[in-house]
């Protein structure tokens, strides 16, 4: 088993160091956390709440690290549509997807109940979160109806995810 306290805390005191980075260390953790199947490998979320007890505590700047965030969240999302158009349904019957049917079954049903609603919810629940947008895609959901959820989704958890470390931190110096 990955022991992702011992992978999160060198990421968090590289940020800590070399705050000018911080935006795009967070865009990348969220690119990869939001990249169909290269998600199960990194836990950027653990390190994302790291980051964002460091706005407050340490002084970095909220926005462009949110900024950072949102956008690598979107665009690992827009990239596992694609991909998933591109290729159809056969992808489900490729690995890894092929041994996780009860998981990609739930998450069709998501989509097939919820529709743009779905990649909105999606986003929020680890398990789904890579898999929405390769459902989305293989499916075909219109490409506009696909990104608006997407960009929404990903403004609402990149905030989730940083702002009560940086609130609570500033919260605990008065």
């Amino acid at each position: 088993m990955i022991n992702f306290e011992h992978l999160a805390a060198p990421v968090v005191d590289f940020v800590r160091v070399n705050q000018g980075w911080a935006p795009l260390v967070v865009g990348a953790l969220a690119f990869g956390e939001s990249l169909a199947i290269v998600s199960v490998l990194i836990p950027a979320t653990v390190i994302m709440v790291g980051i964002g007890a460091l706005i407050g505590g340490a002084g970095l700047e909220f926005w462009p690290i949110w900024a950072g965030a949102a956008f690598g969240a979107f665009l690992g999302d827009w990239i596992s549509y694609e991909v998933a158009r591109y290729f159809g349904p056969a992808i489900q019957h490729s690995w890894p997807l092929n041994r996780q049917p009860e998981l990609v079954a739930r998450t069709e049903r998501l989509m097939t109940k919820f529709g743009a609603w779905g990649v909105f919810i999606g986003r929020f629940f680890g398990p789904l979160r890579a898999l929405v947008p390769l459902v989305a895609g293989v499916f075909e959901m219109p490409r506009v109806r696909f990104q608006v959820a997407n960009a929404a989704s990903a403004l609402v958890w990149a905030t989730i995810l940083l702002a009560p470390g940086a609130g609570l931190m500033e919260w605990l110096k008065r």
